[in-house]
């Protein structure tokens, strides 16, 4: 068996357990560079010292978060082979990943968020700014949103996280107030709790939420990159 015909049936496995859309795009990825870089062997004449040659090329020019991620994903594919017979020998089974750095996470103090307010110029925006820092949503799970996700009465809501797993999150009154504002505001029967402000109306989109979210940046005048582009989970929460 080659490795493109491994990489077929491992991509298959990851669908029938219900692994994501955004996953599976990220691990086709991972394939075809890993074909690329070591070509359509057979799964046999994969060894260990070939894996760390190719490695050790990618870490000139990746971060060790990066590295890491792409040596976790490596070790599930040949783990996957090994296990389902595939393979008579697992040639991942030695790697290592690589340190990482422990820092401190970066967040919005109360002065950045209040600076950030003034910054916002319509219901949405104000709605969607609160949202994030009182509920450390990452904005994936905000565009997926629907309004009968919001319990109003206990000021909270469900989100869907990585893998389809659920949770609540509460935010403040001030952040009620300025969803129901937005909401409105609105004159549309879109289920989504974002939404565009054109015609035809529809669900706020992941690129639009961060477009917005560097606007803010651009006009805060605030080094605020390391926050809300993929995840606001490091915001501390005041009521």
């Amino acid at each position: 068996m080659t490795l493109k015909e491994l990489c077929m049936l491992y991509e298959a496995d990851k669908r029938i357990l219900g692994f994501s859309s955004h996953t599976m795009k990220a691990y086709f990825l991972q394939l075809n560079m890993l074909i690329r870089e070591l070509g359509n062997l057979e799964n046999e004449e994969i060894s260990l010292n070939m894996l760390k040659d190719y490695f050790a090329r990618a870490s000139e020019r990746l971060k060790p978060s990066s590295l890491g991620h792409r040596i976790r994903f490596v070790r599930s594919l040949f783990r996957f082979a090994f296990e389902e017979g595939l393979m008579t020998r697992n040639p991942s089974l030695k790697l290592r990943e690589p340190k990482m750095d422990k820092r401190i996470p970066k967040f919005l103090v109360e002065e950045d968020v209040n600076h950030l307010k003034i910054t916002c110029h319509s219901h949405r925006e104000h709605a969607l700014l609160e949202f994030l820092y009182c509920t450390g949503c990452r904005v994936g799970e905000v565009q997926k949103i629907n309004i009968e996700d919001v319990n109003w009465e206990n000021c909270s809501a469900i989100v869907n996280g990585k893998g389809s797993k659920q949770r609540e999150v509460y935010f403040t009154t001030e952040c009620k107030i300025w969803l129901k504002k937005y909401l409105e505001s609105r004159g549309d029967i879109c289920k989504a709790l974002f939404v565009t402000e054109t015609n035809p109306t529809r669900r706020l989109s992941i690129p639009t939420i961060r477009w917005a979210l560097k606007s803010w940046q651009n006009e805060g005048e605030l080094m605020l990159m390391y926050i809300l582009i993929d995840s606001v989970t490091h915001m501390p929460v005041n009521y």
